[in-house]
């Protein structure tokens, strides 16, 4: 979050090209540190066990903030980020619909009580959330800034931030059905 402490400043300056879009922006950032904060948060067994009526009010928050942050970002990258280039705002347009989608998946399935399904898409739609952090660690990395442009390196780090994951999520996941379908035999 430290990294976009520049942006606070709202000044053309500091903003550059979300200037005009800096109020979206500005929600993206807010909103995306809420989601990673509640979003961690509903993974604690405790609280779950403790409190349904609390895990429930911190679960309709990471929505919300999830719902703020990816319409703001399919917004910027509809926008602002067609200024980097094609490739760039058409990574983040598919990342921030991954994103939502997973995680009205993982709401819908708690709203039928299919609380199995709910876990495995909030974990999904979480792997998502914190795909940006893991591709923008990857990035600071000096070798791999020097593998080219912004945009070139940018771009498949975004793609690996939340695809590899996910892939990884499931496959282990597979292998654990796989061993409970082989433990009831």
């Amino acid at each position: 979050m430290h990294a976009a402490d520049h942006y606070l400043a709202m000044t053309p300056e500091a903003l550059g090209r979300y200037f005009p879009k800096r109020y979206f922006l500005i929600a993206h950032i807010t909103a995306g540190g809420g989601s990673l904060l509640s979003g961690i948060i509903q993974f604690w067994p405790k609280l779950r066990n403790f409190s349904w009526k609390l895990h429930r009010a911190i679960g309709y928050l990471y929505l919300l903030a999830v719902l703020t942050s990816s319409v703001s970002a399919l917004v910027l990258a509809s926008t602002t980020s067609y200024e980097v280039s094609w490739g760039y705002a058409f990574t983040l347009q598919v990342w921030a619909s991954v994103w939502i989608s997973a995680t009205f998946i993982a709401f819908y399935t708690a709203v039928k009580k299919q609380f199995k399904l709910h876990k495995e898409w909030m974990i999904r739609s979480y792997i998502v959330t914190v795909a940006f952090l893991l591709s923008g660690f990857a990035y600071k990395i000096p070798y791999i800034q020097s593998l080219g442009s912004f945009t070139e390196v940018t771009v498949p780090l975004f793609w690996m931030g939340w695809a590899i994951p996910l892939y990884t999520y499931e496959i282990i996941r597979s292998r654990g059905s796989k061993a409970k379908a082989g433990s009831r035999s």
